[in-house]
């Protein structure tokens, strides 16, 4: 009714005492998502609408010197260098809220650091006594109170660092007031699903009303189902993509379900898979008692939601809602007293309503047990309708949602590259910047993405706005000269211009990206003396020079032929941060998709320590001399980014000829996570010609048997046998749809996997009827190390 959510929350089971309990004594948390870009507008309205800056103010947050920020700060204090503070703030490991102390008692080193070298003993000496204090002040992101008398009759206020009202009391303490705290929060996903149903708008001249969609949409369902979910709300993760694909959503409430499940407890516990096996029916639906049912029907009887909780003791022990609210929030908490009171009055209630003491301490049993995992269903609800809005846009209008995801990530490289790759998967093209066609922001031209302007580096958006007016005011620019001649070259200064040829963004133009670069100076020139003569009144001589006139007066072009493609890419990616027009990859894509099991997206989700394959082209090499000898850091770039692989010396030594720019390689190693650092330790280097060969577990080769004779066989026999190895085959006889059987080639017809043979049995059979599997990813096996402690 008040517009808090869309849902119906009768249909959903929403429970207005979950949102604002009744008997709830201390007051509640209001938070508001908005769109990102408009936030402040909100802010301004809220300041304005409750008597000024007197009532309204953002909170105050205070920074603490917490583990590692006290080391680095104290560190610096005592004059150390920053190498050997920054070794020392390493080594605490990463744990939330992790102290000192529990860092010293669960890193050795850090002890043995301590115990070998007084500065950094009185370095943990200072730093213990400081960890915890107030580091520095600044404005809350997100929390803004509002008061109904004068602010500074209930606290002291301060001004911020872009000269907004602030409490002076953090949002704990302004709550010990009794002021009501509020979060508006910017949601970037609001921003996206505005700028998409705008360029629907554009495009198909009407506006999409999100809120008459169906829920139940076979083709986006369709979309989740498969896991293709890159851009779609809180959907994104490998792990979750994997978890979708395993459970296969059919309907709005699995939706909420796979929202609320995918947290570390559920997982954990075991939830998850029960979920998943009785959905699909490899496990039965029981319930303990049949008043259970209805509760848990739409999760197949496990417990996912803290409604569902509060339901139970309403249903089963005639809970009132507001009393079934403070269990639900005793068992979030595990308060072992408020739940010894809640077992008897439970247990008594359940009596009561003709089910046995066995069982309703059994159902108290359970919702204890998994009732601490339960997510708040009107949280999971409102969030899954923002996910499913964002999977229907990604379904029906995949190029004006990917248009908008590109658009909320201009600012960032990584998060362009990744959504340009999503565009390639779906067969959407990436069209260059063009000074003629292109807006601000990322747009839709004919079913394709036009790259927007503010996106090429050195282009700021004062240029951009200037471009964008005088093309619509006198038309296209129609050369370089053109364009230096009609812009105002303290903006589009010779910078601007410079990144805007090597993007491409010229291209239409006609001329050549290497003659543009070439004559950008002379451009620049002309255009600067153009538009002084044409500013100065005394010279009248080009007042009255007509269009044809002033091109022929143009400097000439310098001659010179287009860069190779490997410069013009890397001075594209130099414009960009990456690649549009192509990739030095493009060639080994194939490659070596089939045999990384990583890339650059997914590595920060895997596990520290854990083994990867993961194949790239070299685009930086660092090396350094350790104590060991030489070793090197080593920039790997694939299709979506660059990762950095650190080569110790002992392999090093072996790979080194390997380790040059522009090499196409593959890397096995382990991940190193620290802080928001993710690299990898390589343990092997190969070049990616011997990666068929040297990943192949087996190669399989079909025939049909019907089609098959002696000469046939003995003609593969002769291939096979001239291309020995190692890799086991496989004969696939094919009986048209009837059957298959399956043949192991002997020992002897043992083969090389790779390029060579596949050319050999493609050209004889058809380059069909080969395939091939590859060995997984194997952790090495680590060496022990004895460590003596040394005592005196």
């Amino acid at each position: 009714s008040m517009g808090i959510t869309d849902l119906d929350p009768v249909k959903y089971g929403l429970f207005f005492e979950r949102f604002l309990n009744v008997e709830r004594v201390s007051l509640p948390d209001i938070d508001v998502d908005f769109c990102m870009s408009r936030r402040d507008e909100v802010i301004e309205y809220v300041t304005e609408k409750y008597g000024g800056e007197d009532h309204v103010a953002q909170i105050i947050t205070f920074g603490q010197m917490k583990a590692r920020a006290v080391i680095r700060d104290v560190g610096r204090g005592l004059g150390m260098s920053y190498q050997e503070v920054d070794k020392i703030a390493k080594l605490v490991p990463e744990k939330l809220n992790i102290s000192l102390d529990e860092a010293i008692r669960l890193e050795p080193k850090l002890r043995e650091m301590s115990e070998k070298d007084e500065q950094v003993a009185r370095l943990l000496t200072i730093a213990r006594a400081l960890e915890g204090l107030p580091r520095h002040s600044s404005t809350h992101a997100a929390g803004v109170v509002i008061s109904d008398k004068p602010m500074v009759e209930y606290l002291p206020l301060t001004k911020g660092q872009d000269g907004e009202t602030v409490t002076q009391f953090d949002m704990k303490d302004v709550e010990k007031v009794g002021l009501i705290k509020f979060d508006f929060l910017g949601l970037k996903t609001l921003t996206v699903i505005d700028t998409a149903l705008k360029l629907i708008e554009r495009h198909y001249g009407e506006r999409l009303d999100l809120s008459t969609i169906p829920l139940d949409d076979p083709k986006t369902f369709e979309l989740l189902q498969k896991g293709d979910t890159t851009g779609v709300f809180q959907l994104e993760s490998t792990g979750m993509k994997d978890l979708i694909r395993r459970l296969k959503p059919t309907s709005f409430t699995d939706l909420i379900a796979l929202v609320a499940l995918y947290r570390p407890g559920p997982l954990e516990s075991g939830m998850v898979d029960d979920f998943v096996e009785r959905k699909h029916g490899r496990k039965t639906v029981e319930y303990l008692v049949p008043e259970l049912e209805p509760v848990l029907k739409s999760t197949y009887g496990v417990i996912v939601y803290q409604e569902q909780v509060m339901k139970i003791a309403s249903v089963l022990a005639s809970y009132e809602m507001a009393e079934a609210d403070d269990l639900r929030k005793a068992m979030g908490k595990k308060i072992k007293s408020i739940l010894a009171e809640h077992r008897s009055r439970f247990v008594d209630g359940a009596i009561r309503n003709h089910i046995s003491r066995e069982k309703a301490e059994t159902i108290f049993d359970l919702i204890e047990k998994f009732g601490s995992y339960g997510f708040n269903k009107s949280h999971s609800a409102a969030y899954a309708l923002i996910t499913y809005q964002t999977a229907y846009l990604k379904a029906h209008f995949p190029v004006e949602m990917l248009a908008a995801l590109l658009t909320s990530a201009m600012h960032s490289t990584e998060g362009v590259v990744k959504f340009t790759a999503e565009c390639q998967r779906q067969g959407i093209e990436v069209l260059p910047p063009d000074i003629n066609k292109s807006e601000t922001t990322f747009t839709v031209e004919g079913g394709k993405i036009r790259f927007g302007l503010v996106a090429v580096k050195n282009v700021g958006e004062g240029a951009i706005e200037a471009m964008i007016a005088e093309r619509s005011e006198k038309g296209p620019f129609s050369s370089l000269f053109d364009f230096c001649e009609r812009m105002d070259l303290t903006k589009s200064n010779k910078r601007v211009i410079e990144s805007l040829i090597k993007s491409g963004a010229f291209d239409s133009t006609g001329e050549l990206r290497s003659r543009m670069m070439a004559s950008l100076d002379d451009a620049v020139e002309y255009g600067q003396r153009i538009q002084r003569e044409k500013n100065n009144p005394q010279m009248g001589l080009f007042d009255f020079m007509d269009d044809e006139a002033s091109v022929s007066n143009y400097p000439p072009v310098p001659q010179v032929d287009e860069w190779e493609l490997r410069e013009k890419l890397a001075l594209e990616k130099e414009s960009l941060g990456f690649y549009i027009s192509g990739h030095p990859l493009d060639t080994y894509r194939e490659t070596v998709e089939k045999y990384s099991d990583v890339d650059t997206l997914s590595l920060p989700e895997k596990k520290n320590g854990q083994t990867v394959r993961v194949g790239g082209i070299i685009s930086g090499v660092k090396e350094i001399t350790s104590k060991n000898g030489r070793m090197a850091f080593v920039s790997l770039e694939d299709i979506n980014g660059v990762i950095e692989v650190i080569v110790f010396s002992r392999l090093y030594s072996e790979v080194a000829p390997l380790i040059r720019d522009g090499r196409v390689i593959f890397v096995e190693g382990e991940v190193q996570k620290r802080e928001t650092d993710v690299k990898i330790l390589a343990g092997s280097v190969i070049p990616i010609e011997i990666a068929e060969e040297t990943w192949t577990a087996s190669v399989h080769i079909s025939l049909d048997i019907n089609r098959a004779d002696r000469k046939l066989f003995e003609a593969l026999r002769h291939i096979l046998a001239d291309h020995p190895g190692s890799c086991p085959g496989y004969l696939h006889l094919i009986d048209g749809s009837l059957t298959e059987t399956v043949i192991a080639l002997p020992d002897s017809l043992k083969v090389a996997a790779g390029a060579r043979l596949n050319r050999a049995v493609g050209d004889f059979l058809g380059f069909d009827t080969i395939q091939t599997t590859i060995r997984p990813v194997v952790a090495r096996e680590r060496k022990k190390k004895r460590y003596i402690r040394r005592v005196k």
